[in-house]
């Protein structure tokens, strides 16, 4: 399955810990990642700099759902899931 473009809800809903280029603490949930364009792609694909946890997101018909909103609701719900404490 490919992206859907236009949605970057996998570089919006999930926090991401490790330290990436601008963020050395990572990003929060909810907060779009600065390294996306204007077109909602990820400038740091395919770059050494990207968090590893990114590449292991892949895209699946489970987590798109049909539309970008229903993906950041699954994604915001697997934040919440998977949130420490």
């Amino acid at each position: 399955m490919s992206c859907r473009p236009g949605c970057a809800a996998c570089c919006i809903a999930p926090s991401i810990s490790s330290p990436m280029p601008g963020l050395p603490n990572g990003k929060p949930a909810g907060l779009p990642c600065p390294h996306l364009d204007a077109e909602l792609r990820c400038r740091l694909f395919g770059q050494p700099e990207r968090p590893a946890v990114c590449g292991s997101l892949p895209p699946s018909r489970e987590m798109c759902g049909e539309t970008r909103e229903q993906a950041m609701v699954y994604l915001q719900r697997l934040e919440q899931a998977t949130a420490p404490g």
